[in-house]
């Protein structure tokens, strides 16, 4: 997998399709990786998601026409894939700072935004500290939510926020779990895990677990139970206060052990993050990222 040459060639493809009604399946099947993984190493990679990349893309274009004065607000608005003149209107405004009307007077105010140049590091790639592992099929249960790759960086603290407050502040201030949720929190370790998953056929979006290891039981409704078949593993390290070690890691795998690895393949459109116990504050501590994968 050659990360530089197939995001090089996905930018290309949106270049040469800016003005198409295309999604991130089609960009993704371009260059033949999963959608799930282009996004996320996307997203990594170069800071915005595949929707915000074209939105930059098209505002910047319709700013150049705007400030020829040229063309009508409505025929900008259509030609750059927006519904109405307000819609467009209303995110010009927001990604300039100026109305598309204001803009021939006032040409400085335009935001550039090129396309982008991808350059990958490969060096230090094997010096990541990982192992690989053979896991038998497993089951896992926890509290699904639908995220958007747009707003993952704060959906997804969000959502944890939610499961802390509702959930395990009450569970720690009682003697023992009340109710058949908090029971199968306690009795499956809900919280261990933070899982990323594809299932959904929508563009742009992923499914994602607050979960544990299911260790069987009552399934109370409001929680998912999900099977990993049998799969070689990757797992990486972490060491170091959340979200910061994650990040690091997370972003090193996709700038140099992906692009640096002669041995496996992605298997599967998931990945797992461990969680070790602990104040998740610390210098040292425990994280790790699981990535499936398949020997070439």
């Amino acid at each position: 997998m050659d990360w530089t040459h197939d995001l090089q060639k996905a930018i290309r493809y949106i270049e040469a399709h800016l003005l198409d009604d295309i999604t991130s399946n089609d960009i993704a099947d371009e260059v033949h990786i999963s959608p799930f993984y282009f996004q996320k190493g996307f997203k990594i990679m170069t800071g915005y998601s595949i929707a915000e990349y074209i939105r930059n893309r098209r505002l910047y274009l319709a700013a150049l026409e705007a400030a020829s004065g040229d063309e009508k607000i409505i025929d900008l608005a259509y030609k750059y894939g927006y519904d109405t003149p307000e819609s467009f209107t209303k995110a010009y405004s927001r990604f300039h700072g100026i109305s598309p009307l204001r803009t021939q007077s006032h040409t400085e105010k335009i935001k550039p935004f090129l396309p982008l140049k991808i350059t990958i590091s490969i060096q230090g790639g094997h010096d990541m500290d990982y192992v690989t592992e053979n896991v038998k099929g497993f089951q896992i249960i926890g509290f699904e939510k639908e995220i958007s790759y747009d707003t993952s960086y704060k959906d997804i603290p969000e959502f944890w926020d939610e499961f802390c407050k509702k959930y395990m502040k009450p569970m720690m201030d009682q003697k023992k779990p009340e109710g058949e949720i908090q029971q199968a929190i306690h009795d499956n370790g809900i919280g261990e895990y933070g899982i990323c998953y594809d299932t959904s056929s929508k563009d742009g979006v992923f499914r994602y677990l607050i979960a544990g290891a299911y260790r069987g039981g009552t399934v109370p409704e409001g929680l998912t139970l999900y099977t990993f078949p049998d799969m070689e593993w990757v797992k990486f390290s972490c060491t170091g206060p959340l979200p910061g070690a994650l990040q690091s890691v997370n972003t090193k795998i996709f700038h140099e052990w992906l692009p640096n690895n002669q041995d496996f393949e992605i298997a599967m459109d998931a990945n797992i993050e461990w969680y070790s116990e602990g104040d998740t504050s610390s210098q040292d501590y425990k994280s790790e990222i699981w990535i499936p994968v398949k020997r070439k």
